[in-house]
């Protein structure tokens, strides 16, 4: 049977923040393997992250995961976070890197207290705590990798370390994925990589989004939206259409967890996993 989990990220108003509540009540009835919430917004990113998911573990009884962040912070710094997220219950992480911000290049100051790479993060956190681990993976590359197999030959080092998953970016033609995992495989990785599904709640959003990310979007996909540009109803119903495709070939090919990243909306994602019943 194929399970899920679900990605929130911390609101920054009130009305925001009831619609996340909202979200994570109306999923956490489709029993998810656990829940992650972003670092980011609420406040200070960690005051904000560490509010949500406390708040969100005791309200839902879902375990939930934090994402972590090593860049641009001492390792002291992050050892403080780490415990206290352990002592407030919290005994799953999403460990990342972060994004570079503009004033610093990397490597980061190697007179500082600092991680460099992110399998050092993950092995002192496996240290401090027993913490169950996701890292990320990119089937189409990280933007700052030079290549595809360097990028691969990265996650090995991070799953070798301790992560107890990879969680992918986002992709919308699930071969990105399949040749993913061949590459994975080629390279002796034995951790899941688990697929990451973005639901198109805005179609020009998300192509900026994807930019970003380096994620592609099929011309296929960018057609159907332009069909509906001036239909909300068609762009809804067209993207829980394609999300339930995604979602059930992978299913079919026998993917054992998908992850949602939900942009704190249930609807879309709420029918893509309904759609998985007569799938499994």
């Amino acid at each position: 049977m194929t399970t899920f989990s679900f990605e929130y990220f911390p609101a920054k108003t009130d009305k925001g923040d009831m619609r996340l509540l909202d979200t994570a009540a109306s999923l956490a009835d489709k029993k998810p393997s656990f829940m992650t919430v972003t670092y980011g917004a609420g406040g200070s990113t960690k005051d904000g992250t560490l509010a949500t998911v406390t708040r969100l573990q005791n309200e839902t009884g879902i375990p939930m995961a934090a994402h972590v962040t090593f860049i641009n912070t001492e390792i002291p710094q992050l050892k403080d976070f780490a415990d206290e997220l352990w002592n407030s219950g919290i005994k799953r992480l999403v460990a990342l890197r972060g994004d570079l911000p503009d004033d610093l290049s990397w490597p980061l100051d190697l007179e500082g207290n600092y991680f460099q790479y992110t399998s050092e993060f993950v092995a002192a956190l496996k240290s401090w705590h027993d913490f169950d681990i996701s890292v990320g993976a990119y089937p189409e590359k990280h933007p700052d990798a030079p290549s595809l197999a360097a990028d691969v030959k990265a996650l090995r080092l991070k799953c070798v370390a301790g992560a107890d998953r990879a969680i992918t970016q986002f992709f919308f033609d699930n071969s990105v994925y399949y040749n993913f995992l061949d590459e994975c495989e080629k390279a002796h990785i034995k951790t899941p990589i688990v697929p990451g599904l973005l639901p198109i709640h805005d179609f020009k959003s998300m192509l900026s989004f994807a930019k970003k990310c380096r994620a592609t979007v099929p011309g296929e996909i960018r057609a159907k939206f332009e069909e509906v540009e001036n239909d909300t109803e068609g762009a809804k119903n067209l993207a829980r259409d394609l999300l339930c495709a995604q979602v059930e070939d992978l299913a079919k090919q026998g993917c054992p967890h998908i992850h949602f990243y939900t942009l704190n909306k249930s609807d879309i994602v709420d029918m893509a996993c309904q759609s998985l019943s007569p799938a499994v």
